[in-house]
């Protein structure tokens, strides 16, 4: 390892797992799945309006990844792109305070066009921001590192979101509008701001290696991402196998209302059951990174998928509500595994002057399956039920485990090989 890269191994670990826990407090207090569709629904009883909350922000993420790749590769420090992308994914929420505020004085129609317009503004910021971002961690952060940082640094998100989460609930409660949301999204942002003075803190080193351009990042860019894909078997069976993971998370999104409506779940009841999916995935995701490093990432990743099946499973089979305490545990490790560890093997593909082009490879290719999911999940629950979805998802995943199984290897056993 690069000398200055080990003396500051730890403190980058350290800043950087508090810029992903303050950026967990503010998602707290402006959750895209709680709190963002909750303003909404103030101006419109829309289900396809409110359901396209958390969908603009996973296209946003993940889609703008390839384009933004071979301008990432032509970097010898990351950090300076991160830090002025990322502007563009917190300023956002500083307008959402404004638009709330002034949502007495604003026509809904108006107020709404300028939710969505934030909202598509948000989820690009952060798509531009995301190669360059895990270009850096990659740089960083050690191949037998990552799995550990991003567990720790996601558990530690997950867990100031919780608190984000409640104190939104009780701020909510206690005032009136327009007072309510806008104090959420100013503290939403107010936490940003920490978030971002601690991503600052990163010491990153002058990569001597990006100055020597290769000739792909020159001319024949796109053909070289098309030889990634042709030469790189392991990485386009590691592609498949992930898309075709989403399908057992699909359900996910249905069982809170499957087991209030169906199975006379009390809301608190389902709060209680939120509580514990969220508990198991903050450990989850710590213990899930540590034996992906110190074992190996592809098991660790069947693992999770074999969770999420049988999550799914018993979600077709519950008789009962009590059921679902153990279906929300299963979920939380399988939901663990397929974006902790999923991030992490991506990160183990290519050299360090390729791998832009394999991060932008590696979401924007999953991403349709991940935006088709729960539109599938939907649709089959409008014709056929919900337990139709669930055991679909269970189906999906066993078809992952399958190909993660038989013809993916995993990446990072191969370097050290």
């Amino acid at each position: 390892m690069n000398p200055d890269l080990q003396q500051n191994l730890k403190f980058n670990m350290i800043v950087n797992i508090l810029d992903g826990a303050f950026f967990g407090l503010a998602i707290g207090f402006a959750s895209f799945v709680t709190i963002i569709p909750l303003f909404v629904s103030t101006m419109t009883g829309s289900a396809i309006v409110i359901g396209l909350i958390p969908a603009i922000h996973s296209v946003g993420w993940q889609l703008p990844q390839l384009f933004t790749s071979r301008w990432v590769s032509r970097q010898k420090l990351f950090k300076p792109l991160v830090m002025w992308l990322t502007t563009l994914e917190r300023l956002p929420f500083l307008g959402l305070a404004f638009v709330a505020w002034l949502t007495p004085v604003t026509q809904e129609s108006t107020t709404l066009s300028l939710i969505f317009m934030l909202l598509v503004f948000q989820g690009l910021g952060a798509g531009l921001t995301a190669n360059p971002w895990q270009s850096m961690i990659a740089k960083i952060i050690p191949s037998d590192r990552r799995g550990t940082f991003f567990g720790v640094q996601t558990a530690a998100a997950d867990l100031l979101a919780s608190v984000g989460a409640v104190m939104a609930g009780s701020l909510l409660q206690r005032h009136d509008s327009p007072f309510d949301f806008t104090a959420c999204f100013l503290l939403s942002f107010l936490a940003l701001i920490i978030s971002w003075f601690f991503l600052g803190m990163t010491r990153e080193p002058k990569s001597e290696s990006m100055a020597i351009q290769s000739p792909f990042i020159i001319e024949g860019f796109w053909e070289h991402l098309a030889g990634i894909l042709r030469r790189d078997k392991n990485f386009r069976q590691f592609l498949i196998a992930r898309a075709i993971s989403f399908l057992s998370i699909m359900g996910y999104a249905f069982y809170t209302v499957y087991a209030v409506k169906e199975l006379g779940v009390s809301e608190l009841e389902a709060g209680w059951m939120t509580g514990i999916y969220m508990a198991v995935q903050i450990v989850a995701n710590i213990v899930m990174g540590w034996a992906g490093d110190h074992w190996n990432h592809r098991v660790v990743m069947m693992v999770g998928l074999l969770a999420a099946t049988l999550s799914a499973f018993f979600a077709f089979l519950a008789p009962s509500a009590s059921w679902f305490y153990l279906v929300f545990t299963l979920a939380a490790i399988g939901n663990a595994a397929i974006w902790t560890i999923g991030i992490s093997m991506t990160l183990h593909f290519g050299s360090e002057i390729e791998r832009p082009a394999y991060v932008g490879l590696g979401n924007t290719l999953v991403a349709p399956a991940n935006i088709l999911a729960p539109f599938l999940g939907g649709w089959l629950a409008d014709i056929a039920g919900y337990p139709a979805t669930f055991l679909a998802s269970a189906i999906g995943g066993l078809i992952s485990i399958g190909v993660f199984y038989w013809l993916v290897h995993d990446p990072l056993k191969k370097i050290q090989c």
